[in-house]
């Protein structure tokens, strides 16, 4: 029910209910009053024509039963007649009904109609009189004194009287029959109404129907505009809506997957910040950055941006600003751009761009300190070169024996040289990504033993204990350059002799971690500092001069040897306290059996 309450159809019926019913009781009501005064009319005016029929008739007949005859056939059905030639008296009546002396006797003397006996005027009154059908009950009458002669100064009356029941129930008919033509009238007024408001509420709730799904992101739901007027109408501009709809969507999502795609795979850093300077929107870097400085604050709770980048959003967000600054961010560089973003002529936020500079200033740092060791490692031995082959050329050795001694030192020192250039020329090649790997399948045990092995005599010229060991099984192989394994080998066991003193002890072991062979090679000398552990696979850093002993190299060993590992897809590191030793420790993929 409140369904049809709240519907289009329930309303248009009610509104037509209600007024064709207002209409109705206006036109009852004014019938009912045209009806009563036109029935009053109607029985005066007969009731006046009957009385002076009657009273012709009873003045020009001298026989009285002859004249009552005759007053019989010319009174109206319901009408009855009482003459009285003297007043109170009554002479003749006709009465058709009960109650007729009593109603004679109220007529008779009833004192209004006393004077028509003396004048010529008529005298028409509404009186209550015993009812013509039921005993001790009094019903409305109409009563008209007419006169019987006029030209004596006391003359007889002629009263005639009718029931108003007649009225009533001429109103009751009338009403019976409004009321029906009520009933009726609502009865089609609510078939035509509820046909009516169909075919207008039917297409409106498929529109409705139609709006639904459109809401619910179905724009391909189509209208059919049964008609031609505004409803047809209706349903051809929804359907274009619709079609507009959809292409404008299509087109939002084209442009949001174009940004989406751009800021993805972009490698700088995008933030874009809220005027109430909260985070609005970020690509995956700069996600992952946000993530690292919340770690670091220890809190997810904490504000992740840095004072530094505050301080510059505040700054573009209070004077609509750029700014563009290179600041250094919990160890690393960054170039930041900060922007501000519009709505109109107000800011509604800013966009920051933030481009990694750590790398760049690494590459930087490399390139001057590769500068600055290259020209220190050459510039001994070309100073050398050159001393000594200006004294020969000077003929500064007295002896052939000094002079081949320079010879020597001069061979020596191109030797040196070589050696570096080599080491320079193997390491770029590896760093390009052009080395070459001759990879097969070799027993780990057998290679690392034979290996080892090759330094047995030289750690007993140095009075070192040199020692291999393994806790995997002899069947264990990996797929390896063995070539360059030996490369990495010899160069870590030069280093662990080298730097160990006498009465020490290098250790070659190798064990067995989840799926990769852990080579570590062990010694007992004084370490590497934990400054100096970091970068020791540097390209020509040289841990401080305690743990050297004098014995330098060009430095360079240790970053072929990473670059060899990480060639076979392993990983190296190394291991080392003050005074206690040094571990270098590298792992190989094992092969699966």
């Amino acid at each position: 029910m409140n369904r049809i309450w709240n519907s289009v159809v329930g309303k248009l019926w009610i509104t037509i209910l209600l007024l064709v019913s207002f209409v109705l009781f206006i036109v009852t009501v004014l019938l009912l009053e045209f009806l009563g005064n036109y029935h009053s009319e109607t029985v005066e005016e007969a009731l006046n024509s009957e009385a002076n029929m009657i009273a012709n008739i009873f003045n020009e007949h001298d026989e009285v039963e002859t004249s009552l005859e005759v007053i019989k056939d010319v009174l109206g059905p319901e009408t009855n007649a009482v003459i009285a030639e003297e007043p109170y008296e009554n002479s003749y009546y006709i009465h058709d009904g009960l109650n007729g002396d009593d109603t004679r006797e109220k007529i008779l003397n009833e004192p209004s109609f006393q004077k028509v006996f003396e004048t010529s005027e008529t005298v028409m009154k509404e009186m209550l009189l015993p009812s013509l059908t039921e005993e001790n009950r009094l019903e409305s009458y109409i009563v008209l004194a007419n006169p019987l002669k006029t030209s004596e100064e006391q003359h007889g009356v002629v009263f005639i009287y009718q029931s108003l029941e007649v009225m009533d129930r001429t109103a009751e008919r009338t009403t019976n029959i409004v009321f029906l033509s009520a009933f009726i009238a609502l009865v089609l007024t609510t078939f035509f109404a509820f046909f009516l408001s169909s075919r207008i509420t039917s297409p409106l709730r498929k529109i409705r129907e139609g709006a639904f799904e459109l809401a619910k992101g179905n724009f391909d739901t189509k209208v059919t505009a049964s008609s031609s007027d505004e409803i047809g109408q209706l349903a051809t501009a929804f359907n274009q809506m619709g079609r507009q709809l959809k292409h404008h969507v299509e087109v939002i999502n084209q442009e949001k997957e174009q940004l989406s795609s751009i800021l993805t795979s972009m490698a700088d850093i995008v933030i874009t910040f809220n005027q109430d300077r909260t985070i609005l929107l970020s690509n995956p870097p700069a996600e992952k950055l946000l993530q690292q400085w919340i770690f670091k604050n220890g809190s997810s709770e904490a504000q992740p941006l840095p004072s530094e980048m505050l301080h510059m959003l505040d700054h573009v967000l209070d004077f609509e600003e750029e700014i563009e600054e290179e600041l250094e961010i919990e160890g690393a560089y960054y170039a930041i751009n900060f922007s501000p973003l519009y709505s109109g002529a107000s800011i509604r936020g800013a966009v920051a761009v933030l481009h990694n500079m750590t790398e760049q200033h690494r590459l930087e740092k490399l390139r001057e300190d590769f500068i600055a060791n290259v020209s220190h490692e050459l510039r001994t031995p070309i100073a050398m070169l050159q001393g000594y082959s200006e004294a020969i050329l000077d003929d500064v050795g007295a002896t052939e024996e000094e002079r081949r001694e320079m010879t020597k030192i001069i061979y020596e020192e191109s030797q040196r040289m070589g050696r570096l250039v080599t080491d320079l020329l193997n390491l770029a090649r590896m760093e390009s990504g052009h080395m070459r790997l001759y990879k097969e399948i070799v027993q780990l045990n057998t290679a690392i033993e034979r290996m080892t092995l090759k330094f047995s005599q030289i750690a007993k010229e140095n009075d070192i204990q040199l020692l291999f060991e393994t806790e995997i099984d002899d069947w264990a192989a990996c797929d390896m350059d063995e070539d360059r394994i030996e490369q990495v080998m010899t160069n870590l066991i030069d280093n662990a002799i080298r730097h160990t003193p006498k009465g020490g002890q290098v250790v070659v072991r190798v064990e067995n971690q989840e799926e990769y062979a852990k080579i570590s090679i062990n010694d007992n000398g004084v370490g590497i500092s934990e400054k100096d552990l970091e970068f020791v696979f540097e390209r020509f850093y040289k841990a401080d001069k305690a743990r050297t002993l004098g014995k330098g190299g060009t430095g360079l060993g240790l970053a072929i040897a990473s670059n060899i590992i990480q060639a076979h897809e392993g990983k190296i590191y190394a291991e080392s306290r003050m005074g206690q030793g040094t571990s270098f420790v590298f792992l190989l993929p094992l092969k699966k059996m």
